[in-house]
């Protein structure tokens, strides 16, 4: 079998404030120091990887982690907003604590449809999230055919691309696990595909 692309999947670093479990979504938000020194690892790992281009949301915590990459490879660098994390609407910014404290009886509602329910506010529904996500993806896997490619985004964007190529429904994506930056490793033949590396 021929391999069409390998997909190198990372999230970007640790955040601040993650040790209050936030729910950040498309809010701006800077790298700790850790995720700085966890992203120019991942960098470094990727350094001799044969890479014929990197793309990343334009979300500043992944954009920051793809520069890093991109000064070891001179590949087009794109950064594009479809590959941003899920909306919350009038959950951007708060913790899970508040959420849970403040919109108790919203919370249970997405709990019991994951894929269809959206938060107030008019945020994404898991279904809508995993229909953007994968349009742009498939997109991308089209244009760099014949090319490995680097992807940094978020630990969504991650776990819908991740289920898609495991055969997963959506609704099993908090399933995966998807560690501040990790490593995906995702191998495409012309009819099947391999899952080299989960959170890595």
């Amino acid at each position: 079998m021929r391999r069409i692309n390998r997909v190198y999947l990372i999230r970007h670093g640790q955040i601040n404030g993650y040790e209050n479990f936030p729910v950040y979504g498309h809010t701006e938000v800077d790298l700790t120091e850790i995720g700085i020194l966890q992203m120019q690892q991942v960098a470094e790992r990727l350094r001799f990887a044969e890479i014929g281009a990197i793309y990343s949301s334009d979300l500043e915590r992944s954009a920051s982690g793809a520069r890093m990459i991109a000064r070891y490879h001179d590949v087009p660098l794109h950064f594009l907003s479809e590959l941003k994390e899920i909306y919350f609407g009038d959950w951007e910014g708060r913790t899970m604590a508040e959420i849970r404290s403040d919109f108790p009886k919203e919370l249970a509602k997405r709990q019991a449809d994951l894929a269809n329910y959206q938060p107030p506010g008019d945020g994404e529904s898991i279904g809508r999230f995993s229909k953007r996500i994968m349009k742009i993806y498939e997109r991308i896997l089209s244009e760099q055919k014949d090319n490995d490619i680097v992807i940094v985004a978020h630990g969504a964007v991650n776990r819908v691309i991740l289920c898609e190529a495991l055969g997963l429904d959506i609704v099993h994506m908090f399933n995966i696990q998807q560690d501040y930056g990790c490593l995906n490793i995702i191998d495409y033949f012309t009819d099947s595909r391999v899952v080299r590396l989960v959170n890595g």
